[in-house]
């Protein structure tokens, strides 16, 4: 039995420890873009792989239907306390295991089966859970959507307004997976009013410059926010739900036990470490270095000939438009172009698409994950220069052995996890 609490997991399973070490060398060895992934501290990884994950505490702080949950409730407590400070809110529910089920939650705390939402469209930005067709929230609901203007590739408020109107929703849902501008949730607000509708804000990818003041926060204008805890806001994979306080018991209950049963207390550990980063003032430097970084990597692209949707970005996301009306390549293309250089991007759909989600005419890009490395504006200029090369010629091996090679350089210069690095650079470089 001994032998069970000390066990290596390179012994006891090798081919998972193997998958783990390869993970830690293309992380560590390639430039992570996409805009929903980050890289969390060492501290958020401990908390992770902590006992806590062998804890059942279903039910909430103090009123668990299981015992020896005394510890949970601290590290639990300790979560929602720092959310509700860190975005100024009355109720925060920190169970969500993803930002799907955070979602689902509110709709069921708030809405009758059928019952009607307005949702932005996936095509324009929008997400799954704001009410696609194969999704539970467009199976469940009646679902009207909204868009983005074809000139100007932002959203439409006039339009909007226009749309809430005719569908008369009980539930507006704003907010985006691949929108890179600045949302106005006071309009959305004040349009939810004037048709007697309620406002769910999804800012799963803006959540970490809400939570420092460099986006509008949707709190005072929306009865319910939701986010994950694992794109700007640097935390484990999860999902967390803000509301007004007389929404709390409706949306605890929606939650577990009405889509979970126990929590995953070592996830909401996590959390909590992740929420008090935020709290740190650095904390704001680096989200200010997101956007810096963003701007200056959308700059040299647009330099380098690239069209970006909606000619630029406000956050820490970007658009390319590669397909150009069939001039250029397909989203899908450009993706495993970049994928064979160490370059991780997602295709994605662009506002109007001709293409198919599976082909997509764009590729979507963000700041976070290089900006947590180190990366500046100098990088990201060399960077866009890289990305240009590779869509304006993905199949020159030329092009392609230059590229790697500036990876590499960079990447080096920048190390994630250094103790880990070293490890992975060492087999790298001994397997050679």
């Amino acid at each position: 039995m001994n032998n069970f609490f000390t066990a290596n997991l390179a012994e006891v399973d090798p081919t998972i420890a193997e998958a783990i070490d390869d993970e830690v060398r293309r992380q560590s060895n390639g430039l992570e873009l996409i805009a929903s992934e980050n890289f969390v501290s060492e501290a958020v990884l401990q908390a992770m792989g902590s006992v806590f994950t062998n804890k059942y505490a279903e039910g909430y702080p103090k009123k668990r239907y299981y015992g020896g949950c005394e510890f949970a409730d601290v590290a639990e407590q300790l979560a929602i306390d720092r959310a509700k400070e860190i975005f100024g809110a009355e109720h925060a529910n920190v169970q969500p295991h993803s930002g799907a089920q955070a979602n689902m939650s509110v709709f069921l705390a708030s809405l009758q089966h059928g019952d009607k939402i307005l949702g932005m469209n996936l095509s324009h930005g929008g997400h799954l859970t704001h009410g696609h067709p194969m999704n539970f929230s467009g199976i469940n609901y009646e679902v009207s959507d909204y868009g983005v203007n074809k000139e100007s590739e932002q959203i439409d408020y006039d339009k909007l307004q226009r749309k809430a109107e005719e569908a008369k929703p009980k539930m507006i849902v704003c907010g985006a997976s691949a929108y890179p501008r600045t949302i106005d949730f006071q309009r959305i607000g004040e349009i939810a009013r004037s048709v007697s509708a309620i406002v769910m804000a999804d800012i799963a990818h803006i959540a970490g410059m809400v939570a420092v003041g460099l986006h509008p926060s949707p709190v005072p204008h929306c009865e319910f926010v939701t986010t994950t805890t694992h794109k700007t806001l640097r935390g484990p994979r999860g999902g967390l739900i803000l509301c007004r306080e007389e929404f709390a018991k409706p949306v605890d209950k929606a939650i577990f036990p009405g889509v979970q049963g126990g929590p995953l207390v070592h996830i909401i550990a996590a959390k909590a470490v992740a929420f008090g980063e935020a709290l740190q003032a650095d904390f704001k430097t680096y989200q200010q270095q997101i956007l810096d970084n963003a701007q200056a990597l959308a700059d040299e692209l647009k330099a380098q000939g690239m069209r970006l949707v909606s000619n630029g970005t406000d956050n820490h996301l970007i658009l390319i438009d590669v397909f150009e009306n069939g001039k250029g390549i397909t989203g899908k293309e450009a993706e495993k172009a970049l994928d064979a250089v160490h370059i991780t991007v997602n295709k994605n759909t662009i506002p109007f698409d001709t293409n198919s989600p599976f082909v997509a005419s764009g590729v979507r890009i963000g700041t976070p994950a290089l900006s947590t490395r180190g990366m500046k504006e100098a990088e990201m200029r060399e960077i866009g220069r890289m990305i240009a090369s590779i869509i304006r010629e993905p199949n020159s091996e030329a092009v392609q052995t230059k590229v790697k090679r500036e990876v590499t350089e960079l990447t080096e210069k920048f190390p994630m996890y250094p103790t880990r690095y070293k490890e992975a650079k060492t087999e790298a470089i001994s397997a050679s």
